[in-house]
Formats: C-alpha cells, structure tokens, sequence
C-alpha cells in the first residue's frame, strides 16, 4: 500500500469535463489504484461493522444497485459489483471505486420503497461515475495535503471507520463530499435512477423523510449535505423534467420489482 500512496503522490494531474459540465482536476491517481483503495476501504467497512445476514435486506439491496447499473456506461457496468448491508441504525449509503456498494439498515425506514432507496444509492454512485474521489485525491496532492496519506486518519465517514484508521480512509475515500460534488451527484443521481425505472418524484420524498427522521439531528447521510430545503425544491425541479424519461423507460420494460 506505501507503493501505491507513492504512486498518488508523484503521479501527475489533469483537468476533465463532467457530465454535468463541470471542470475538474484530476490524474492524480489511476482507476487501478482507484479501485484498489475502494477495496480496501469495503473490506475495512466489512471488518469493523456488524453485517446484516438477512436475506431479504441483501437481495432487497443488490436489486437495486442492478437496475441502477444496469444503465451505466458499458466500461462501469461490466465491474463485478458488490454490495452490503451494515447492522447501524443511522440513516447511511455509500459507493465506492470498483463497484463497492454499502447501506446501512437505518436506512430502510426512511427510504420507504424501492425508489426511494433507489435515489440514494444513485446518488451515491453518482459520486463514483463522476469520478469524485479521483478529483478529490488530486486537490489533496495539488494543495499538499496528500503527505497526511502516511500519517494519521484526516477524519472518517460516519460510523464506516475510526479515529486511527487506514490508509484507504486517510486519502479521502471516506471523508464527507464537497458541496459542489454533491450538487452534482444528486442530478447524476436522479437521472440515472428515472432511466433505470424509478420514479424521480421520489428523491423529493426521500429528502422530506430524511429531514423527518432527524428531528433536532440530522441523520448522518444528511449531514454532510448542503441545505437540505434549496436541495429539494432543485429535485422537485428536476423530477418534473425527469418524468418522461423515467415513463420511456418503463415502456421499454425497466419496471423494477425489487420490493
């Protein structure tokens, strides 16, 4: 692992356009050594949290991620994906490189169907498409902060890691999103899930729940997010866009049935 935090380092950086035209630096980091670091921080998740054996929590979950990725780009789509439930109770997902999906079972109730849970994991495979943790990889070498990959843990991701972590948490792959990334993930996010055949509406209530269960704290998923109120009028506003690619794909037979 020290010769791959090495390869971060000397690696050189690039600029790229997103799909929702935004510019970003990267190239500090290959996708190998992407999706080496997603690995090692989905292992260390499975270590360190309680993993649910429910059958039908698991099955609920990879049904899902399958007609969400179902409608990748054919180069993320053919990635051997994988997915776990985590025994916590706070309302929580994540995806990471090389097709690393988690979801913790306090989210089942307040993602209250299928759909719903459908727009937060797309969400959170919106950060891994557009290439979120690669850029944000690169401004850590760019501004120096890349030389704390040998130190100690920069900070965590919810209940994922602790204080004293690894080297994988240390390079940002677990630490909160930037405003703007999550900005962009959310779009990501609600398109990718109307053309797999959910209904974007429901990331609007998805949110209106989240805000519900948090009373005077946030749920963890919520926390790290910019102003949840600005956040659901821009879903509402994209859902109505949204319907009719959401109605053309279930003409053309994606109607999830995974719950």
């Amino acid at each position: 692992m020290c010769c791959l935090v090495a390869g971060v380092l000397l690696a050189g950086c690039a600029t790229m356009t997103s799909s929702t035209g935004r510019r970003q630096n990267v190239g500090a980091v290959s996708q190998q050594e992407l999706d080496q670091l997603g690995a090692q921080a989905f292992a260390e998740a499975k270590q360190k949290q309680a993993i649910s054996r429910d059958p039908g929590q698991n099955a609920y979950v990879r049904c899902v991620v399958n007609a969400l990725v179902a409608q990748l780009p054919a180069s993320t789509r053919g990635i051997a994906w994988e997915t776990a439930v985590f025994e916590d109770r706070d309302a929580n997902a994540f995806a990471l490189p090389g097709g690393k999906v988690g979801v913790n079972t306090g989210m089942f109730p307040v993602a209250r169907t299928q759909d719903q849970l459908a727009a937060v994991i797309a969400h959170e495979i919106g950060h891994v498409v557009e290439h979120h943790f690669e850029e944000r990889l690169t401004n850590q070498v760019r501004t120096s902060q890349a030389l704390q990959l040998l130190g100690a843990l920069a900070g965590d991701y919810g209940s994922l890691v602790t204080q004293g972590g690894s080297i994988a948490a240390s390079a940002g792959f677990l630490l909160p999103n930037s405003r703007a990334q999550e900005s962009e993930a959310d779009v990501v996010g609600q398109r990718l899930m109307a053309q797999a055949g959910f209904d974007p509406r429901q990331a609007v209530d998805l949110w209106q729940n989240m805000l519900a269960a948090g009373g005077s704290r946030p749920p963890q998923w919520l926390s790290t997010h910019p102003d949840p109120s600005a956040r659901i009028r821009e879903l509402q506003s994209r859902a109505d866009t949204l319907v009719p690619t959401w109605q053309a794909a279930r003409a053309a037979g994606r109607t999830p049935r995974c719950r």
